[in-house]
């Protein structure tokens, strides 16, 4: 049995996938890019902390001045910016691999599975990394996501924090627009696999009952037999309205028995040479 399905039901959507992940990709690469290493998240930090929304990064940076342990909130670090860059660059690549693999007709289901589960894990973290809480200052706590998703960026107080703003909110709606079409490649991954394997299950015990039907045996050659006679019997002749008992097997013997005494001349009464 066939594990592993090379054919896709619909292949079709394969394409129209690749066309609609390309430019989405192509903006989470720039969005992140362009926030790379720390063009505006510091500035949306003391943005929301002027306005009462979460910590304040002067926090943390007296308590470094002060030598006491303090941890960063994790919406604010710099891990979060260089880990989406990470993943806008994998896709890209992905995206390429892919299209050269489908193009040689070795994109399979299986290898779509690995390829977007991976995806799916990745951004479902940045997801939570985007929106994670911030705790870290107890007199401005924020459980929810950071103030330039939830509120509209026309808090900013100039228009290049509402340019920032606006450019984090489309980098976050990007991440779930991609999140959901991985998720959506995932699933037809899983549906083509294992409906072909199905699909190759019935195709191969119908071959084998095919090839079973035909088999020989002694029992249906004699019931194959018996049948023509059957019918030899319940069909007169045209001529003189007879019927005619013989069978193959009958006729197969007297055509051998009348072509082994022609060469016989001893049984004809020929002469002897």
């Amino acid at each position: 049995m066939q594990f592993f399905s090379r054919h896709w039901r619909i292949p079709k959507a394969i394409w129209v996938l690749f066309i609609v992940e390309f430019p989405l990709t192509i903006a989470l690469l720039t969005i992140f890019g362009i926030a790379s290493p720390n063009t505006y998240r510091t500035k949306l930090w003391q943005e929301g902390a002027d306005h009462g929304f979460n910590s304040d990064p002067l926090v943390v940076l007296y308590s470094y001045a002060n030598y006491r342990p303090v941890k960063t909130p994790i919406v604010w670090s710099s891990f979060m910016t260089e880990f989406n860059l990470v993943i806008s660059v994998i896709s890209m690549f992905l995206l390429l691999t892919k299209v050269v693999l489908h193009v040689l007709h070795l994109f399979w289901p299986i290898i779509s599975f690995v390829c977007h589960g991976l995806l799916v894990g990745l951004f479902s973290y940045s997801i939570y990394v985007q929106t994670a809480p911030d705790v870290s200052d107890p007199k401005h706590p924020n459980n929810g996501a950071p103030w330039y998703i939830m509120k509209n960026c026309n808090f900013s107080s100039t228009s290049e924090i509402k340019g920032f703003c606006e450019q984090a909110k489309a980098g976050f709606a990007v991440t779930v627009v991609m999140l959901a079409l991985f998720v959506v490649n995932l699933l037809l991954a899983i549906w083509s696999n294992f409906t072909a394997r199905k699909s190759t299950t019935r195709d191969s015990d119908s071959i084998r009952e095919t090839k079973s039907g035909y088999s020989y045996s002694p029992q249906s050659e004699a019931a194959a037999e018996q049948q023509w006679e059957f019918q030899t019997l319940q069909r007169p002749e045209e001529a003189g309205g007879l019927r005619n008992p013989m069978t193959p097997r009958s006729k197969a013997f007297q055509d051998l028995a009348g072509a082994s005494q022609s060469d016989l001349p001893l049984r004809n009464g020929g002469p002897v040479r």
